[in-house]
């Protein structure tokens, strides 16, 4: 199967586009739970690493409706290159050309901001959850400030997305722009 096909247009929607299947998500999977076996969240509990790509990938999958196959192995697999030894050149060969460039250039594409999208939110939502080990309050306030520049860039691009995002950041009084530029002074 070409990998590299379909290229999408900017008026067809990412979910317009079915490629892949569920053996190669699973071997993501497979790749990423290889990876990051020994790998542990910062927060108190030392979460198992490997929840976190499967949670971005869910919130894809489950809470955006997005079932581009390309687009939720990219999900699973957004941690390898920066936190374990995978190279690129490795995920291209694994997984094709159109993975590995989905997280090489992370701002790139519709699929690269799916990603993205739903690994600010689930990050949001582990610290609403819980404080990583040694972060102080202000350092999770900065964290959800930063959070909402970053994720101004990524909105337009799935409803849903949007609006999980926007009911994060309005729980902290980061929608109003006033509020945020407050903020931005403050920790400046």
């Amino acid at each position: 199967m070409d990998r590299s096909a379909p290229v999408l247009s900017a008026n067809q929607g990412i979910d317009d586009v079915k490629v892949g299947s569920l053996p190669r998500l699973l071997e993501a999977v497979n790749f990423a739970a290889e990876k990051h076996k020994c790998q542990r969240r910062k927060d108190p509990e030392a979460t198992p690493y490997i929840n976190h790509p499967i949670g971005v990938a869910r919130i894809l999958s489950s809470e955006a409706g997005v079932s581009d196959t390309i687009a939720l192995e990219a999900a699973i697999l957004h941690d390898t290159v920066e936190d374990t030894d995978t190279s690129f050149e490795e995920l291209e060969a694994v997984f094709g050309r159109p993975v590995a460039q989905i997280l090489h250039a992370p701002h790139a594409s519709v699929r690269a901001k799916l990603v993205k999208s739903a690994d600010k939110i689930y990050n949001l939502r582990d610290l609403e959850r819980v404080h990583p080990v040694g972060w102080t309050r202000d350092r999770v306030d900065a964290y959800f400030l930063w959070s909402a520049q970053v994720c101004r860039g990524l909105r337009g691009v799935n409803a849903n997305l949007d609006r999980l995002m926007a009911e994060i950041f309005d729980r902290h009084g980061l929608t109003k722009p006033a509020a945020v530029l407050l903020l931005l002074l403050l920790y400046s």
